[in-house]
């Protein structure tokens, strides 16, 4: 303290200023100055405040352009992988009955009785993705700018390819509906949208959202046929549009845009089969296999031979995938229509037509029968009408099991598969058609051995029922195959197919060329359904010739299908 007060008695005696030191600093003025932001167009223009001290403009963009993207080339985005497709459906049209059957001169049907109408919300799956995706912020290739445009390009260029092929090929529906079949607008709309989703997020973040997008698309096309609004050539060759739409659109966005609008690259720059041979595939292939079925002659009349049904070469459709835990093994799955063609029904229609022949010489020979041959039978050739329901043998195949792939080089590779499933087949058959008059009968008549135990009525029958139909039972099958991969582009390969199916099979043949006695003596079989009760064995005798013969015979199914499909690997 005393030290403390000695220095300031020395500073009073020295006479130095003791006031506060003060930082003199230069006057500075606040002066923001605002220039406008690079951009490749300009949207919106909005003059500066005057209190931003400028009187440039501020540019709001909608083409912005992340700084290290490389341009995009015109044939970058063009794989050509819709033109198979679409081809295959022009080749498919020819084989269209495959998967149906007549229920009318122009209505045609699955076995199945499938409806939805999922699919019509399915196909647009791709484009909600999309830009739910972009409205959350993820980024994708493109700026809003340029996916708007893009996007309004794929469905342009999509709606003129489909409406201009609809309205000039004019084919009719399955359903009988309308002329405007091929191709398919649902499964065109659904793979261009799938497209969109591919470039902006497939190729540029996750190889899934292309799986997401293209496998939706394909379960909206097979719906479409499923609910027979299609055939499998227009949603083959609705695919193949789809596809080539939208990567149309990407090329002429290259064009126009150069690299303005980029906000992301592409992931891989060039996909590698040995690093990346997970897969995503739609195929078709020729079938080959099983020829024939034999079923003995007790089937048929006794006339006849034995009845043999031959078959031709099959079409075949299929999805597929696989997951691969590394670069040699994985696990997958695939869904397969397969349709096998029966060759050389004039033999059956012929079979028919000799069998109704022999009915009218029974009844001429059958005294107490004759009278039928005038009265139940009503056309002048006095034989009904057939109709070929469905002249192909079709199975609906799912299988699961386990790939395996055997890298070559980096673009091609070589594949196998060992597969187990269910195998569900959908029956053929030929129906008839007969008019005529309805007769009746006299129970007590009948009990008095009096021959005159029919009698018209006013009444008339139209009828039409199954004259023969084939079917198969649903069984477990199993399967193998080998491939060869070629990975061309990027995420996209072709792929060469050797399958092997196997499935042992129950065949039931029913052959029923009296069934229109029902419609036509109703009292008749009302009589013998009462004496089933009182006398079995005299009803069974009563219908015993009116009855269907079923004759089942086990064999096993092989097929070989060759063929080649569109591949999408990540």
């Amino acid at each position: 303290m005393m030290f403390a007060m000695g220095n300031v008695a020395k500073a009073a005696d020295l006479d130095i200023n003791l006031e506060p030191l003060k930082l003199q600093t230069p006057e500075m003025e606040m002066k923001l100055d605002c220039q406008a932001a690079p951009a490749y167009r300009q949207e919106l223009e909005l003059p500066m405040s005057p209190l931003m001290g400028s009187s440039e403009k501020y540019q709001l963009t909608w083409m912005r352009t992340n700084p290290g993207v490389k341009p995009y080339k015109v044939m970058d985005d063009l794989t050509f992988a819709g033109i198979p497709l679409f081809v295959a459906g022009i080749i498919a049209k020819g084989e269209k009955k495959s998967f149906r059957q007549n229920t009318s001169e122009n209505k045609h049907t699955l076995v199945t009785d499938f409806k939805t109408e999922i699919d019509n919300y399915t196909q647009f799956f791709g484009p909600v993705m999309a830009t739910g995706l972009k409205i959350a912020g993820v980024e994708g290739r493109s700026d809003w700018g340029r996916y708007l445009a893009s996007t309004a390009m794929s469905y342009g260029f999509m709606a003129l390819f489909v409406n201009s092929i609809k309205y000039t090929a004019k084919e009719m529906r399955p359903d009988g509906s309308t002329r405007n079949s091929w191709p398919s607008g649902h499964t065109a709309t659904a793979f261009v949208g799938a497209t969109i989703l591919h470039k902006e997020y497939g190729l540029t973040r996750s190889p899934w959202y292309s799986v997401a997008g293209y496998g939706v698309a394909t379960a909206t096309g097979v719906m479409r046929v499923l609910n027979n609004r299609h055939w499998v050539s227009d949603v083959l060759s609705g695919a193949g549009v789809g596809i080539m739409s939208g990567e149309l659109a990407y090329a002429m966005s290259d064009l126009i845009f150069k690299g303005k609008g980029l906000l992301r690259g592409d992931a891989i720059s060039e996909r590698s089969i040995i690093d990346h041979p997970s897969f995503f595939s739609i195929s078709m292939g020729l079938g080959l296999g099983s020829q024939s079925l034999d079923f003995g002659a007790e089937t048929m009349s006794d006339a006849h031979d034995n009845f043999n049904l031959k078959f031709g070469a099959s079409t075949a459709v299929s999805a597929e995938g696989a997951y691969f835990f590394n670069k040699y093994v994985g696990v997958g799955g695939r869904l397969r229509v397969n349709s096998t063609p029966i060759n050389g029904w004039d033999r059956v229609l012929n079979y028919a037509d000799q069998d109704v022949k022999e009915m009218f010489k029974d009844l001429d020979a059958d005294m107490d029968l004759r009278p039928l041959n005038n009265i139940v039978f009503r056309t002048a050739d006095k034989q009904p009408q057939f109709t070929i329901e469905s002249d192909h043998l079709t199975e609906f195949a799912a299988d699961l099991g386990v790939y395996f792939n055997l890298p070559l080089s980096k673009r091609f590779a070589m594949g196998a598969k060992l597969l187990a499933g269910r195998s569900i087949m959908q029956e053929l058959n030929l129906s008839a058609h007969y008019q005529g008059k309805v007769v009746d009968v006299n129970p007590m008549a009948i009990l008095d051995d009096d021959p005159n135990f029919f009698y018209e009525t006013d009444e008339t029958y139209d009828t039409k029922w199954d004259y023969f139909t084939l079917n198969a039972n649903n069984t477990f099958k199993w399967g193998t195959g080998i491939s060869l991969t070629y990975a061309y582009k990027e995420n996209y390969a072709w792929r060469l197919f050797v399958d092997y199916d196997m499935a042992r099979k129950t065949y039931t043949l029913e052959y029923n060329p009296t069934q229109f006695m029902h419609s036509a003596l109703p009292t008749y079989f009302d009589f013998a359904e009462m004496m089933q009760e009182i006398d079995p064995a005299y009803a069974a005798d009563m219908i015993s010739e009116m009855s269907p013969v079923t004759t089942h015979i086990k064999k096993n199914r092989h097929t070989f299908v060759i063929g080649g499909s569109l591949t999408i690997s990540f």
